[in-house]
């Protein structure tokens, strides 16, 4: 016959409601946890409806704290199943509030993540302040890389641009930095220090991460280092080698 007396109280059948609510056990963390239930709790038939009732009586804060809570009360029932031991109410709800702000701290640094990397347009500056847009290459065969970048203003006329080529490098990460480095170099060299930031590589997420094709124009100016021998600067002009992505973008964002 099978024994379905609950393994952390031993006076009472074993159910979800009974091992989430109703033991002596759990109604000691309950007593003590942040997450005032009780008053709720009595004549549910299984843990299901338990938690659908809590879902409408409770805060979304509270919620989310009981559920936690009522996995850490299963969890522990597992425990002494498997021959732990029993630990403090106390320790147990701070458990559950440590775990609760982790997941928290979690979300809002995905929710950072995806809020920067859903631009996939050029985009112009507020008023009065510039965008500089930077962006590398590596040219593996000719041992070399290159850098691209270019200024606009928020009407989407080029303040300045350059397209250099650099020692060879050891990986992108490299790369991005050396020319994010040479980039703000050449915009304050210029007169620009008012400036919004750009680059492709998901390491530069603090500063603004867009697709590639918000950043194209950098992009095409990298490339082109492939070609040069000298570094080349255009100021207040059009760069010809990016004249094409130039035109994209101004198409993209009137």
């Amino acid at each position: 016959m099978v024994d379905d007396t609950c393994e952390l109280c031993r006076s009472a059948s074993e159910t979800g409601v009974h091992v989430l609510s109703e033991c002596g056990v759990a109604r000691e963390v309950w007593a003590s946890s942040l997450v005032k239930f009780q008053k709720y709790v009595g004549g549910q038939r299984d843990s299901m409806q338990l938690f659908e009732e809590l879902q409408d009586r409770l805060s979304r804060e509270e919620f989310e704290l009981f559920l936690v809570q009522a996995w850490l009360i299963w969890n522990q029932r597992n425990r002494i199943l498997h021959g732990g031991k029993l630990q403090p109410p106390t320790q147990l709800n701070k458990r559950a509030t440590d775990l609760l702000a982790e997941f928290q701290q979690a979300q809002e640094q995905l929710n950072v993540i995806c809020r920067t990397s859903t631009e996939s347009r050029w985009c112009p500056p507020p008023n009065s302040r510039f965008k500089l847009n930077f962006d590398a290459a590596i040219f593996s065969n000719m041992k070399c890389s290159g850098i691209g970048a270019i200024i606009r203003n928020e009407k989407g006329e080029v303040m300045g641009a350059m397209s250099a080529k650099c020692p060879q490098v050891q990986d992108s990460m490299e790369a991005e930095v050396l020319a994010c480095r040479r980039a703000l170099e050449f915009a304050i060299d210029i007169g620009f220090s008012e400036l919004v930031i750009e680059g492709d590589n998901a390491q530069w997420a603090e500063i603004k991460l867009v697709g590639r094709d918000a950043n194209g124009v950098a992009h095409s100016l990298a490339r082109y280092a492939k070609t040069i021998a000298e570094d080349v600067y255009w100021l207040e002009d059009s760069p010809p080698p990016a004249l094409e992505a130039l035109y994209v973008g101004s198409i993209q964002f009137q």
